[in-house]
This record gives structure tokens, C-alpha cells and sequence, in this order.
């Protein structure tokens, strides 16, 4: 059976992409894009992290990850602290100025959760968003093994 699931997924990245950065320049936000959102989002969570888990629970690659936490490091949203267990592991944290930003930002991500799923009932969207998940797993447990070979 025919399945246009990716082609729909990537779309709605590209699309996403786009309208959360309309949104972050209508709030005056230019310290960071949407891409970088998504390092922000993480370390709201879990401040202090070390690279390595900000890779697995932002989904970036390390490679990407290196580049855009130079940038975010010039724009003063975020430092880099040596592991004062490990010398050799560096930990990131968010500068206050970074943190000033996280209300607005979730201002714009509860836009953009309504505007996702204007027209879809609580049920389709839990039903949704748990199929996402077991995909995420899958896709997960492939590269996985993948990486083994």
C-alpha cells in the first residue's frame, strides 16, 4: 500500500518552520529561529545538560548541533561550562537572557498547537499524537540497528 505519511510529515516541517519564525519576528524575537526553538525548548527543561543529551532529546544531529550552539553562543542565549566531575564533557547552560524569552515563546508554541489542530477533536488528537509517537519509536529502533552494522 501507497503511503504519502512522509511526504506529508516533511511538509509539515517546512510549513511549521516558516510560520514559527513569522511569529517569532512579529514578537521582535531575533536572538534565535525556530530551529534553534527547539535547543531552547530543551533546555528550559533540562538546564545544564551536556551536549551528548542535548543531541538525543532535541533530535539534532551532533554535527548540526555544534554549529548552532556557536551561534546561540555569539547571540548571548546561551554558555558552555566545563563538567566539574569530567574535564573533558562541557555542559550547557541558558543565559538569563534566554530565559527572559521563554514566555513568548510559549505563547507562540500554544499558537501554534491551536492552529495544528483547529478542526480535530481531543480524541483524534491523542489517537495522533500517540501514533506519532510508536513512528518516532520505530524510526528510532531502525537507526538504531542501523548504526550497529
Amino acid at each position: 500500500m501507497k503511503s504519502n505519511s512522509g511526504f506529508y510529515i516533511g511538509r509539515i516541517k517546512q510549513v511549521n518552520t516558516r510560520l514559527l519564525n513569522k511569529f517569532l519576528a512579529q514578537k521582535n524575537i531575533t536572538a534565535f529561529n525556530g530551529e534553534q526553538g527547539r535547543i531552547l525548548h530543551v533546555l528550559w527543561e533540562n538546564d545544564g545538560i551536556s551536549n551528548r543529551e542535548l543531541s538525543k532529546k532535541s533530535g539534532l544531529a551532533m554535527s548540526s548541533l555544534t554549529t548552532m550552539l556557536e551561534r546561540m553562543e555569539e547571540k548571548n542565549l546561551l554558555i558552555r561550562k566545563f563538567c566539574p566531575s569530567d574535564k573533558r564533557k562541557s555542559l550547557i547552560f541558558l543565559t538569563d537572557y534566554a530565559k527572559s524569552l521563554k514566555n513568548e515563546y510559549d505563547e507562540i508554541s500554544d499558537k501554534m498547537t491551536e492552529i495544528s489542530f483547529e478542526g480535530i477533536s481531543n480524541e483524534e488528537r491523542l489517537a495522533f499524537e500517540a501514533t506519532l509517537e510508536k513512528i518516532l519509536h520505530n524510526f528510532e529502533r531502525a537507526e538504531q540497528k542501523f548504526n550497529k552494522k
